[in-house]
C-alpha cells in the first residue's frame, strides 16, 4: 500500500501526540490522532488517561463540522466496543469523516478487525500499516499483554566500566550521575509495575517510586520474597502506591507488617519463584511494562530464561576492581556459539553516563 507524504506527515505528528501521554494511560495504549484536509489540520488529540476520551474524540472535538469528509490518522485501530467510553469508530462515522488511516492494527480481542470492519460497512475509506513499527514501539507492553500474555520486561542496570553494580560491601551509590538517575525516574513513569527482589530490599530499602515532574500514573511495586523477609520499616511497605508482595505457598504471615500490601502465593520453580508465573500474573493483572531494578540474581534468572526482553543499561566512566559486585548472575558457557546476543537499539550520553538500549535479536 502506499502512502503520500501528506499522509507521513500527518502519521509522524498523531506518533508524536500519543507520546503526550507515556506516563498516564496505563492500562491502555498510548494514542494519536490527527483529522486534516489535505495538508490542512482541523483537528487532533491524543489519550490522556484512562477512562476518559479517547484520541479520536478529542481531535473530533476540536474539528467540529469540519471533520465531515476529512481523513483521520490514528496510530491504533478505532475501537468498535463500549468499554468504559462508547467506541471510537461509531464518533468517526457519525461524524463523516472520508477517510481513515491507521499505523497499527489492535490485537485486543473485542477491537481486533472490528473496528476496521465497522469503518468500512460505513462506506469509509480504510488503509493501515503506515509507521507501523513505530507505533507498535510506542506500545511495546500494551502489545506483549495482548500478544504474549505477559508484560514486556525491561531490566535497567548501571555499572561501572570494568562491569561492577557495587562494591564487595554492596555499596553502590552513586555508580552513575545525577543526571542518568533522572533519567531512570522517567523510565520507571513509563512503566506499569516496578520489580525487585528482597535482596534488594534488604540491602538498599529502596522507594521503588516514580519522581517526575510531570503527570503520571504511579507504577505498583512488585517484591519478591519468597520467604517473607521484608522486614518492618521498609518503604516497600509504607502503603504509599499500590503494592504486590509474591511469596512461597508455604511461607506464613506471623505479624502485621504486611498490612498494606496486597500478598500473593506463587508456584516454585528450581527452588525460586515461577519467574513465567509472576508475569503471567502480572499480565492478567493489567501490566503492560514491567521496569526491573534488582540485584544480579534475579536479572541473571530474567535474562537466562528468555525473559528479559530488553535491557537499559547505564555505563559510568568510573573502576571499581575484581572485587567488585557483577552485572548478573548468569549459568556458565564451554563454548563462544552459547554466548547470548544481543543488539544495541540506541546509545546516548547521558550526563557524564551513557545510556544504551539492547535487546535480543528478534
Amino acid at each position: 500500500m502506499t502512502f503520500s507524504a501528506i499522509d507521513a506527515m500527518h502519521m509522524a505528528q498523531a506518533l508524536r501526540l500519543a507520546e503526550r501521554g507515556l506516563f498516564t494511560t496505563q492500562p491502555n495504549p498510548r494514542v494519536g490522532c490527527v483529522i486534516a484536509h489535505g495538508e490542512r489540520v482541523v483537528g487532533q488529540g491524543w489519550h490522556e488517561r484512562a477512562g476518559e476520551p479517547h484520541a479520536e474524540v478529542h481531535a473530533l472535538r476540536e474539528a467540529g463540522e469540519q471533520a465531515r469528509g476529512a481523513t483521520a490518522y490514528v496510530t491504533l485501530e478505532p475501537c468498535a466496543h463500549h468499554g468504559r467510553t462508547p467506541p471510537c469508530a461509531d464518533a468517526l462515522i457519525a461524524a463523516g469523516v472520508a477517510r481513515v488511516v491507521i499505523a497499527a492494527e489492535d490485537p485486543f480481542p473485542q477491537v481486533a478487525g472490528k473496528g476496521i470492519e465497522k469503518l468500512r460497512a460505513a462506506g469509509i475509506a480504510v488503509e493501515s500499516g503506515l509507521m507501523r513499527d513505530t507505533a507498535r514501539d510506542i506500545n511495546i507492553g500494551f502489545f506483549s499483554r495482548i500478544e504474549r500474555h505477559r508484560p514486556w520486561v525491561r531490566v535497567k542496570l548501571a555499572m561501572s566500566l570494568d562491569g561492577r553494580t557495587a562494591l564487595a560491601n554492596g555499596e553502590s551509590k552513586w555508580i552513575t550521575g545525577e543526571a542518568a538517575r533522572a533519567d531512570v525516574q522517567r523510565w520507571r513513569a513509563r512503566s506499569s509495575a516496578i520489580l525487585t527482589g528482597v535482596g534488594t530490599v534488604l540491602a538498599d530499602n529502596p522507594q521503588l517510586t516514580a519522581r517526575v515532574d510531570a503527570p503520571h500514573t504511579s507504577p505498583w511495586r512488585v517484591i519478591l520474597d519468597r520467604h517473607l523477609r521484608t522486614p518492618t520499616g521498609s518503604h516497600v511497605l509504607d502503603g504509599q502506591t499500590s503494592t504486590l508482595l509474591l511469596h512461597s505457598e508455604t511461607a506464613s504471615v506471623v505479624d502485621d507488617r504486611f498490612a498494606r500490601v496486597e500478598l500473593i502465593a506463587m508456584t516454585e520453580k528450581g527452588g525460586a519463584l515461577d519467574l513465567n508465573a509472576v508475569l503471567n500474573l502480572l499480565a492478567e493483572r493489567g501490566c503492560n511494562e514491567l521496569h526491573v531494578e534488582a540485584g544480579p540474581t534475579l536479572c541473571g534468572a530474567l535474562f537466562a530464561a528468555g525473559l528479559a526482553d530488553e535491557v537499559l543499561l547505564y555505563v559510568a566512566p568510573v573502576m571499581l576492581g575484581d572485587a567488585a559486585r557483577p552485572l548478573m548472575h548468569l549459568p556458565s558457557l564451554t563454548d563462544m556459539a552459547s554466548r547470548w546476543r544481543l543488539e544495541v537499539i540506541d546509545q546516548r550520553q547521558v550526563g557524564a553516563d551513557w545510556r544504551i538500549r539492547l535487546r535480543s535479536p528478534a
